[in-house]
């Protein structure tokens, strides 16, 4: 019975039918992690784009609204706060299937009057800026292979557009 088992043995180590089913089985969780990496940080960086269009869209929107002469009259534009949140999250929510890993912290508008030779001088220009806080979907994955423990990164998306208004 030994010299059955040993034969069978042999005859087992000696065969390559199959080899490329071991070899896919042991690539294919890789792989599927590879192109998980792939599509996750696709999805992050379309968030981004869209966070970064709406403060875009936010900086035209308060330039419209604005009074063209608010640097001579001493105007604010921290009024429209809100508003132009609600058109940042709106352009970041308004386009994604899953929910994206990035949160609109904090929304700024501020206001620079610039002097110049311009036809109204001084020229205001209006900012957006907004505060972000980006998760990344797959840092623990990228600690226990060897990587950084980045698990989060603040960071800022800011426009400006000179006021046209009213």
């Amino acid at each position: 019975m030994n010299r059955f088992v040993s034969h069978i043995l042999r005859r087992f180590w000696r065969e390559e039918r199959g080899a490329a089913l071991v070899e896919f089985a042991i690539m294919l969780p890789m792989m599927l992690l590879f192109f998980a990496v792939i599509i996750e940080g696709g999805r992050l960086m379309w968030s981004y784009q869209a966070v970064a269009s709406g403060v875009r869209d936010a900086a035209r929107y308060l330039a419209r609204v604005t009074p063209r002469d608010i640097c001579l009259s001493g105007g604010n534009v921290g009024t429209y706060t809100s508003d132009l949140e609600a058109i940042i999250r709106q352009s970041k929510d308004g386009s994604n299937l899953f929910p994206s890993g990035i949160t609109v912290t904090s929304v700024t508008p501020s206001l620079s009057c610039v002097s110049g030779t311009y036809r109204n001088s001084p020229a205001p220009v209006t900012e957006v800026t907004a505060n972000l806080t980006v998760t990344f979907p797959f840092a623990s994955v990228f600690s226990f292979a060897g990587g950084t423990n980045l698990v989060t990164i603040n960071t800022t998306i800011s426009d400006q557009s000179r006021v046209f208004g009213t």
